[in-house]
Formats: structure tokens, sequence, C-alpha cells
């Protein structure tokens, strides 16, 4: 079962709100630092191990910071990811940078810094010779299954998805790479978000050990890493199970010996770029109760929206909501939590029991440390909350101040209008 326990008490959220008005989200770094710390125990056997925390999830230099202390480099898919990595010091290839749909002058960035080049498709390599005059002498390609695999909710089937190469583009790219003068070479994939089964990631390592076994015999080369992807899931339900990272590890183990030192194709690195199981259940998003509407329904009303945390109403998502001070109540109070935006799927729970609250009561949704805060809005003319750090020793840290409307006019011309 899942730990849904918050790591702050009802007195002190309350002292903390006194300083840094509600909504805001706030980030357990102790709980970070030993998660992160967990992850590279289990692939401590792996020959170079990294870990790229994707920075998607959670794209806030503080927390780029303490996993770069760590020992994680960056996954990066734009130039302010890349930005970010640069101004939190992580460089060269400790930046993995993931191409989709990408604009020369991103690349050229991301060549400048030293990142690993992940390319989406076979025509990039071209793009790339034009535009920047050559290609890196390290190309990595991201690897599409297609019906090979399933995918999962989130991200969909294989085929239907629009990232990655065929088995037979990823042949025909690296020969054509090597023959443009790349002397190393990287494989990828990501096929899954949010899962929970450690061996749906076992057998993608074994899918991909086979890639760099044929691959190599084809071609002649030599692979330096696979990149596993991300995609290990929280248990967003207190139900759920969280993933067993140790068997997941010992399970890419077995099939490494089995796959690679077998068949002399070692030492080859294992990388992942996990975003969510990094931060994801260590973050929260604090808010407060508005009002209480009963028509046919009754409606707890927060002073968050969709804005702060949209998941719920972009893929339906379950996250916990718990009321401090009243885990022990009884939870018969069924409503559907709200936001404020003129939209009807601006919930963040339907049909939700929970302890029965007021107005002016906190509350806390849990697992909002991932692709929280990173997917705000301005719709409806809504401002962005700030972001807490709950520090190893107890004291909170602001790490991005809540916006202001000055923020929202600032890329606004009024000239003329008056």
């Amino acid at each position: 079962m899942a730990d849904k326990r918050i790591p702050l008490t009802r007195e002190q959220l309350e002292a903390i709100a006194r300083e840094f008005p509600t909504p805001f989200h706030i980030y357990d770094e102790a709980a970070i630092r030993a998660n992160i710390r967990r992850l590279f125990k289990a692939f401590s056997w792996a020959p170079n191990f990294r870990e790229y925390f994707a920075v998607k999830a959670a794209p806030n230099p503080h927390l780029l910071a303490i996993l770069r202390d760590e020992g994680c480099g960056a996954d990066c898919s734009s130039l302010p990811e890349l930005l970010l990595a640069e101004k939190t010091g992580i460089r060269g290839e400790s930046i993995m940078f993931t191409s989709n749909d990408t604009p020369i002058h991103e690349f050229a960035k991301a060549v400048e810094l030293g990142a690993v080049i992940n390319l989406d498709d076979l025509t990039h390599l071209d793009y790339l010779s034009k535009g920047l005059g050559r290609i890196p002498g390290l190309i990595c390609f991201r690897y599409n299954p297609g019906p090979l695999r399933s995918g999962n909710a989130i991200i969909g089937n294989p085929e239907e998805a629009k990232y990655g190469c065929t088995r037979e583009q990823l042949v025909e790219g690296y020969r054509r790479a090597r023959d443009l003068g790349a002397t190393r070479f990287g494989l990828h994939t990501m096929i899954a978000s949010n899962e929970l089964n450690p061996q749906y990631f076992v057998e993608t390592a074994v899918m991909l050990f086979s890639l760099v076994r044929e691959i190599s015999e084809t071609l002649g080369i030599r692979f330096e890493f696979v990149n596993l992807g991300g995609g290990i899931g929280i248990p967003y339900r207190p139900d759920q199970h969280p993933v067993d990272i140790e068997a997941l590890a010992d399970g890419i183990h077995e099939a490494y010996d089995a796959h690679i030192v077998a068949r002399g194709l070692a030492p080859l690195a294992i990388y992942m770029e996990n975003g969510r199981m990094v931060t994801g259940p260590y973050g929260y998003l604090v808010s407060r109760v508005l009002h209480l509407k009963k028509t046919w329904k009754t409606y707890v009303g927060l002073d968050a929206c969709m804005a702060n945390l949209m998941r719920p109403a972009l893929y339906g998502a379950w996250h916990h909501i718990s009321i401090p001070g009243r885990e022990g109540e009884p939870a018969d109070m069924v409503c559907d939590i709200t936001g404020s935006l003129c939209e009807n799927n601006d919930k963040f729970a339907i049909d939700r029991h929970i302890q029965h609250v007021a107005p002016g009561d906190l509350v806390v949704i849990h697992d909002a440390g991932a692709h929280g805060h990173a997917m705000g809005f301005n719709y409806n003319g809504k401002l962005r909350s700030a972001e807490l750090l709950l520090r190893e020793d107890g004291s909170v840290k602001l790490i991005r101040r809540a916006e202001t409307v000055d923020d929202y006019f600032a890329t606004l011309d009024f000239s003329g209008l008056g």
C-alpha cells in the first residue's frame, strides 16, 4: 500500500501559509534525495549507470541542483530546458537532448553544450548536417517498436505515437550516421508512462539489448549505451503499490548478463530518464477551501484550479486528497473538489469521499511533485502559484515566487488603446 502521509502537520502548514499564501506547491528535499539514492544503489551493478532527470517533470533550478548533487544529469527537449540545465551547472554528456520536431537553433545549443543528441527520425541526420555543417560524433536514435509492444493510457500504444523510428529505419539511420562520420552510438526508447509493472521495464531492456546485438552485427558498430527511458510509475491511489526498484534493477541485470555480457557486447552503459518517480510522490499542492456549494451535488471549491494541477482534467488522473489534522476522521463527505476556471472539467476529484470540511480549511493534493506546476497555464487569467522547498533541516525556502498580474500583462502591448 502507498504511504500517503504528509511530511508537515496542519499547524506547520498554516504557519507556512501565513508567509506564502495558498495555493502553493511544496517539495520534500530529504525524501527526494533518499529516493534518488535508492535508484542509484539499485543500479550500482551497471557500468556507468546514469539517470537523466526529465526536466519537463519539474523544471525548477533548485530541484535540478539537488539532483545534480546526487549525480543526476538532465533529460531536455527544448531550448529553455537546455538553459535550465546549463544554469544549474549540468553540461556535456550529462545532458540528453531528445529531438521532437526540433528547430535547428535548439540543436545548435545542445551541440554547443556537448549534450548527447537523441534523434527522433531518420531525416534529422540530414537536417543536422545541413543546418550545423556536420553531425555530432555521438549519435543516438529513439526506437518505436510499433505493434511489437503495448503502451499504456498516458502515452498510448507505440504504433499510434509520434515518437521514434522503426527497426528498419534504425539500421539505415546508424548506417548513414556512421558514413557521415559518427563514431559513437547509443540507443533509446520510451514507450510507457506511469507504468507500475516492473517486468515491463525488464522486457524493454531485453528488446533494446537484442537490437544492440542485431545492429552491431549488421553494421559493425559498437554501442556505448542504451537509454531505457523513464516511465516508472508512482502509486497515485492509496491501494496501489510502488514499483519495486530493486526487483526491477535485478531483472535488468539478469537480462544484461544474458544478452550483453554473454555475447561479448559489454561494457554497455545503462541510462534512464525518470522524472515522475523521482520527485512526483514528494511534492504537494496545498490549497484552501473557499466555498461549499450544494445543488445536484456537493462541491468543495478551492483557491487552486487546474492551472495549478491539470492532470485530473487532462487525463482523468487520480490524486489522493487529504485534510490536514483530520486524517483519522471518517471520510463520509461525498463531493466534487473543484477550481474556479470557466470549465466544467476543472475538478481535482469527482464523487470523492473526504472528511467534512468548511471554508478556510487547508486541503493537500498529493503526488504533485511532477507534471504539476510544470503544466501550469494562464487561461482565464489565472496566475501560477509559488513553489516552496521543505529543506532537510525543516526550514522552508521559496524557490519560485507566485505570478502577479504584472507578470500576466508583461508581454501585452497596450499602446494606442487609450
